[in-house]
């Protein structure tokens, strides 16, 4: 039996619950009580919620806490019911901060990479552009001269393919059928690219045997202005026969367009039947296959397999043209640092261009030749002269040819032959 009053636990005097009762039963609980008597007073209703009412005094209630802090804020503590924060729902009612891992995700962090790695990339780009224009062979091929032809609507390029075996070993002028031991420069290919101010671009072949004249040499095949003076020669040749002021030039020799080809991985071609022609070191069989560079060599020099000879081996090199600069410009390879870095490097390396002839300018040729319109220049004859077989020209449609694209207008339907594979 204990010594201590039976009413230690209660409130010195009885406290109005709130609830219409007159307090406690009892008569007087002391001072400092933790407890309030009854389950009215409790700090805790049942259920865990505080008591709103009476029961939880100052005096003999819970010691008071210091406030929590929440969040970043330093607000008052988040009031539990139930065992979680008042107005919670289902969690915690502040959000904290959030994690210091994710702060490379954010918007300002992923721009600054991006703008770096754009930064770089022009870089590059610029200091690799410099480079590859210097790697160009620069020559004075255009030079102006009394009665050059004035200037007119759009942009003319000469385009040549010289027999040049410069940097062919002996071995390699064996493998791809040069011939050796041969002596000067001709041009088997000569090509008139004209870029007008709108509309799409020509492409016209000057058949190496046209009968024209050449300055200084009087009447002769027109390669033999190659043989005779050069690309200077030729340029002012071609100049004077069309009335068209040349404005660039680009040529590239055999050695120069196995290096091409072989640089882009291949041109694929379809050919209509069987070409084998020991001569050219060109054998294929029918069928669409990718041309190696030296069988790309083989085929755009082939030309006694036809009927026409010089005439088809035109068109057939125009639709190899077409093919390289497609394949060179195509998504695929512009895309592919892998492509694109060895075509670059191959192309620029086998060119000799004018002296004013930028990098920049040869990829718009290269765009150009994707898809122009292509002809041979209008042949009138062809006759046997002390000079060798020979093709002439008719003039009267040579000329109106020229003077349409002199005049910034189109070139007569009738006048674009197309190029057809032989």
């Amino acid at each position: 039996m204990s010594d201590r009053s039976d009413d230690w636990f209660r409130d010195p005097a009885p406290r109005s619950s709130g609830r219409g009762g007159s307090g406690y039963p009892g008569a007087s609980e002391p001072a400092g009580s933790v407890f309030g008597g009854g389950n009215r007073g409790s700090a805790w209703e049942s259920g865990g919620q505080q008591a709103s009412g009476a029961g939880y005094g100052k005096a003999g209630a819970w010691p008071e806490q210091p406030p929590a802090q929440g969040g970043r804020g330093g607000g008052p503590a988040p009031q539990y019911q139930g065992g979680r924060p008042a107005g919670s729902g289902g969690g915690y009612s502040g959000r904290g901060s959030p994690g210091r891992g994710r702060r490379w995700l954010r918007p300002r962090r992923i721009l600054a990479i991006i703008a770096l790695v754009v930064v770089v990339v022009l870089v590059l780009t610029g200091v690799m552009y410099f480079y590859l224009n210097s790697k160009l062979t620069r020559a004075n091929v255009l030079v102006d001269y009394a009665a050059r032809p004035a200037a007119s609507d759009g942009q003319n390029w000469l385009i040549t393919g010289s027999d040049s075996r410069q940097g062919l070993t002996r071995k390699q002028e064996r493998q791809l059928a040069t011939g050796r031991g041969i002596g000067g420069h001709r041009s088997d290919t000569v090509l008139l690219l004209h870029i007008p101010s709108s509309g799409p671009s020509v492409l016209v072949s000057l058949p190496r045997d046209s009968y024209v004249p050449i300055p200084g040499f009087g009447m002769n095949k027109l390669n033999a202005a190659y043989s005779f003076g050069g690309p200077k020669l030729l340029a002012k040749t071609v100049q004077n026969v069309t009335g068209l002021q040349i404005n660039h030039y680009m040529g590239i020799g055999f050695g120069g367009l196995v290096n091409v080809v072989n640089a882009v991985g291949g041109v694929r071609m379809c050919i209509p039947q069987n070409l084998n022609d020991p001569a050219a070191g060109l054998h294929l069989k029918k069928g669409c296959q990718n041309l190696n560079g030296a069988q790309a060599l083989g085929f755009v020099r082939t030309r006694h397999l036809f009927a026409t000879q010089d005439l088809q081996r035109e068109q057939d090199q125009r639709a190899f043209i077409k093919a390289l600069l497609s394949k060179l410009t195509s998504p695929g390879t512009l895309v592919n640092p892998f492509a694109t870095v060895p075509a670059a490097f191959g192309a620029t390396g086998a060119l000799t261009v004018d002296t004013g002839t930028q990098l920049y300018q040869l990829v718009q040729v290269a765009f150009a030749l994707r898809h122009p319109e292509t002809t041979t220049v209008p042949i009138g004859a062809s006759e046997t002269l002390a000079v060798g077989d020979v093709l002439v020209w008719d003039h009267t449609q040579a000329l109106r040819m020229f003077n349409a694209m002199k005049n910034g207008q189109p070139v007569p339907k009738r006048l674009i032959t197309g190029s057809k594979v032989g």
